[in-house]
């Protein structure tokens, strides 16, 4: 490990100021580009470090900058919660409980409870991939700027099934399969000011950058995560499968969020997790829901039309049947709940 230097913002317009300020040129020699990183649990950012896949000069620690840990609901402005609140504080959070099913049980299924008491979303959402040869320093991959992708022809059995050509590694948080299913907005601050961002935008696929996940630039930090208001309408659900029943990472999850008038879908929104490199809607399932009432046999169409153009490599091929059963099942689900 390099060494680096230390520092804690006291607020977001210092925590930029650092991004911009001067790195010490002894350490810098031996930094990775950027200089900098920022951190808030840091629970990803430890890995990276012990990886070598990250080696900063300065290392930014927003974690004691108020009021970025805040959560607010109310029944117009929606929900909104800072990058700073934890996995633990979504679960336990009886609005999002409450109002927001499909991102309380994305939460309550996330790590373990340590690491959910630690981990912030906004540390959550950028995140970077678990792919094993992204993460092995022996395998210079094209996420890494190399010419070869070593899942394509290796050991691939997690993968993505779809969108698979250049890097079939998918995207590691649950929690952003459940907030683009309310079709949630990221609020960015850098040095020009703020923008918001809608999540459907926010994340960037292999194909449109290998190298990159999200839009946020180099010196821009998330500053608030905004879902919209929802009404007795909505109906939501979220289910995950991993490898093993205890903590592991996400092998197939899906959120579907439903508005509902009786039994008639009004509008459906189905969003893949662990599929891609970016959290999947599955808009031509979503259209086969409006307008009609929810049944087994058409949860089961939109499930069969959701998994329609995989394209699974040498060893997940298992993982079409099963998001297509898991669509049916959290379909079926999320017409029960209220």
């Amino acid at each position: 490990m390099n060494r680096f230097e230390y520092v804690q913002a006291p607020s977001v317009k210092e925590a930029i100021d650092m991004m911009n300020s001067t790195v010490p040129e002894a350490l810098i020699k031996k930094a990775t580009s950027p200089a900098y990183v920022v951190k808030a649990g840091g629970t990803d950012l430890l890995d990276l470090i012990k990886e070598g896949l990250v080696e900063p000069a300065r290392l930014i620690d927003l974690s004691k900058i108020p009021g970025l840990d805040k959560l607010t609901y109310d029944n117009k402005a929606g929900l909104q919660f800072g990058p700073l609140v934890t996995i633990a504080g979504l679960e336990n959070s009886e609005e999002v409980k409450k109002n927001y099913r499909a991102l309380h049980e994305s939460a309550a299924h996330a790590a373990t409870p340590q690491l959910r008491n630690m981990a912030t979303m906004g540390g959550n959402l950028m995140q970077r991939p678990r792919c094993w040869y992204f993460r092995s320093s022996e395998h210079k991959c094209r996420k890494k700027g190399g010419f070869t992708c070593y899942a394509q022809i290796g050991q691939n059995q997690y993968h993505g099934i779809f969108n698979t050509n250049v890097c079939p590694c998918v995207h590691p948080s649950s929690l952003a399969t459940a907030l683009l299913a309310f079709d949630g907005q990221v609020e960015l601050t850098g040095p020009q000011g703020r923008r918001i961002v809608p999540l459907s935008e926010f994340f960037l696929s292999s194909e449109e950058n290998v190298t990159q996940e999200t839009v946020a630039e180099s010196k821009e930090i998330i500053t608030n995560i905004i879902l919209p208001p929802v009404d007795a309408s909505t109906r939501s659900a979220f289910v995950k499968m991993g490898q093993r029943e205890s903590y592991d990472w996400s092998i197939a999850d899906v959120a579907v969020v439903l508005k509902m008038d009786g039994k008639r879908c009004r509008d459906a929104r189905i969003v893949f997790g662990a599929a891609s490199s970016v959290p999947l809607r599955r808009e031509d399932a979503e259209a086969l829901l409006k307008g009609k009432p929810v049944t087994e046999k058409l949860a089961m169409e939109a499930a069969t039309k959701a998994v329609e153009g995989a394209t699974p490599l040498k060893h997940n091929g298992y993982k079409v049947k099963l998001f297509e059963n898991l669509t049916k099942r959290v379909i079926m689900q999320a017409v029960a709940v209220g």
